[in-house]
């Protein structure tokens, strides 16, 4: 199992941040405009506070009949997220996610947010592995290895 800090130098980052002091229409309307399923949640130091995912915003907004518009990400996020370093491997990061529930996993360094992987991303990676793996099994099996 690889660093994520391979991961990371393979993509650029998806990193999209907003303040606590948000609405819930705002980060609703990052997610889609962006196409993520979950925002980080950063304070003016730029550190980690929170992050904001689609669960949050069925779970802690519409099933309970909040107002999009007046609800402030300080009330909804979830507060203290799991996170890794880029020297953690995929396995580490995989049953950190696990452990917490989770589907995101914010990167950290120095105390500031670098990046932020999912669950598809690492396991992305592993099916590229496990096909190379295949296809090298096969030459050997075919003896053209």
């Amino acid at each position: 199992m690889g660093k994520l800090a391979g991961i990371l130098a393979r993509r650029n980052p998806v990193l999209c941040v907003l303040s606590e002091s948000h609405s819930v229409f705002q980060a609703a309307a990052l997610l889609a405009e962006r196409e993520l399923g979950a925002l980080l949640i950063v304070d003016a130091e730029g550190r980690l506070t929170g992050i904001f995912s689609e669960r949050d915003l069925l779970r802690r907004v519409i099933a309970l009949g909040r107002s999009l518009k007046d609800t402030r990400l300080a009330e909804v996020m979830t507060p203290d997220p799991v996170t890794a370093t880029p020297e953690d491997d995929r396995r580490t990061a995989i049953s950190k996610m696990r452990a917490a529930g989770c589907r995101h996993l914010p990167v950290i360094v120095s105390g500031q947010v670098m990046d932020m992987l999912s669950m598809r991303d690492l396991l992305f990676v592993e099916l590229e592995e496990k096909q190379s793996e295949v296809v090298q099994l096969r030459a050997y099996i075919s003896g053209s290895y």
